[in-house]
C-alpha cells in the first residue's frame, strides 16, 4: 500500500497544520496546487526542503483590509495638491489625447 503523503490523513487529503511540517522539494513541486489550496483554505505552513536542508516556508499572505473611514482618513492626510503640479498634469493629459494624423505615405 501507498504511504500517505507528507502533512496528510490516511485518505491523503492534506491536513491543516499547527505548526510547520516538512515535505520535500520534489513533493513539493508535484502537489504545488495542492499545497497552496491547503495554506489558503486551512492556514497550514509548510517548510519544503531540498537536500535535508529548508529552502521555503509556505505560509499564508497577510491579509490588509481597509476600511471606508481609511480611505477618508488617507484624504485627509493627503492635502491639498499644488497648483502646478495640476497645471502640468493637465497639460501631460491635454498633450497626450490630441488626436495623430498619420503621415501621407504617397506625399513627396
Amino acid at each position: 500500500m501507498k504511504s500517505p503523503r507528507p502533512g496528510s490523513d490516511k485518505s491523503g487529503a492534506l491536513l491543516p497544520a499547527t505548526s510547520s511540517r516538512t515535505v520535500s522539494a520534489s513533493y513539493a513541486a508535484k502537489n504545488f496546487g495542492a499545497l497552496v489550496d491547503a495554506v489558503r483554505g486551512a492556514g497550514a505552513t509548510y517548510v519544503v526542503e531540498r537536500s535535508g536542508q529548508p529552502v521555503v516556508h509556505l505560509v499564508p499572505a497577510p491579509v490588509r483590509r481597509a476600511t471606508l473611514a481609511d480611505l477618508a482618513d488617507l484624504y485627509r492626510e493627503a492635502g491639498r495638491l499644488s497648483e502646478d503640479y495640476l497645471r502640468e498634469v493637465e497639460h501631460g493629459a491635454a498633450r497626450l489625447n490630441r488626436p495623430s494624423i498619420p503621415r501621407d505615405p504617397w506625399a513627396s
